[in-house]
């Protein structure tokens, strides 16, 4: 006898597809109508095929853009990551001074992006910014406007007090998860501070700081705002990553072809490397569960 399988959960789940539909894949389906075109205006297109794609292909000036942007998202996992796990192994686990860790860890979370910009945008400068002036004092050259190395500290900085809370948050969820056997049983052995982390406590995080890499690295990828706000894209190109590279070319240059043809590119790589993290986050699941 046939088991009969209700399906109408699925009308539950038709006003999500439905706004989605609207929200994400028709924009995406007039990017691509874009990328095969061009136009003179006057909502005119002709037919270009993938042109605009071999342009972008051999452009330098994508390269370049995707080179920086690459660099700056291996600094910032590089420093978050194991940043937020040392945060995390040193939080209270419970109590008033937890919550009120948990508390204060959130605050820079809440904070929208382009006032996180603005903020750093004024604490940088050396008339009235607090760093910018104490620096000045101390006498150390710092402007973040004129000088590449001070805009890419200033950028990284930021990002890291902006998003570390993220990460640190996620590893003490996965460290509160650890039954009190474990450290007991630890203890019985006379186990060292790194076995204990090495042996129990980073296995039982692996899942959620997989999660925290894939969420660093595609925001860190598509960062825009913080960065325009503070230097927009300067001194010169040090701080263009490809998101502000894409508007200006779209929006400054008008170039609507060559735009479409480069945020496809970027999607595709983005949902590329997402797929590669997901598929280790799987692997590692099937491992944990057997």
């Amino acid at each position: 006898m046939e088991k009969t399988v209700n399906q109408k959960a699925w009308f539950l789940v038709l006003p999500v597809l439905v706004l989605v539909a609207f929200s994400a894949v028709i924009p995406l389906m007039t990017v691509v109508n874009y990328s095969v075109q061009d136009t003179f205006g006057n909502n005119q297109f002709f037919w270009a095929g993938l042109e605009w794609f071999e342009d972008m292909l051999s452009s330098q000036r994508m390269w370049d853009a995707l080179a920086r942007q690459a660099i700056f998202s291996a600094i910032i996992l590089a420093i978050e990551i194991p940043l937020g796990i040392i945060v995390a192994l040193n939080m209270p686990k419970r109590g008033f001074w937890a919550s009120l860790c948990l508390v204060l860890m959130s605050l820079p979370l809440l904070i929208p992006w382009n006032v996180v910009g603005t903020i750093w945008q004024i604490f940088g400068r050396v008339d009235i910014g607090l760093l910018g002036h104490t620096l000045d004092a101390l006498g150390i050259s710092y402007n973040y406007t004129q000088d590449i190395r001070a805009a890419w500290v200033t950028v990284i900085v930021m990002d890291v007090w902006h998003w570390t809370s993220l990460v640190a948050l996620l590893a003490y969820a996965g460290l509160q998860s650890i039954p009190d056997a474990y450290y007991q049983a630890a203890k019985i052995d006379q186990a060292s501070r790194w076995a204990v982390f090495r042996y129990i406590e980073l296995p039982k995080m692996a899942g959620v700081l997989m999660i925290a890499i894939l969420l660093r690295f595609m925001d860190s990828f598509m960062i825009y705002t913080e960065p325009f706000v503070v230097t927009g894209g300067g001194p010169g190109n040090a701080t263009t990553f490809l998101s502000i590279d894409l508007v200006k070319m779209a929006l400054g240059q008008f170039d609507l072809g060559p735009a479409a043809a480069f945020s496809i590119m970027y999607f595709l790589v983005i949902l590329l490397i997402s797929w590669v993290f997901y598929t280790v986050m799987v692997n590692l699941d099937k491992r944990e569960g057997k």
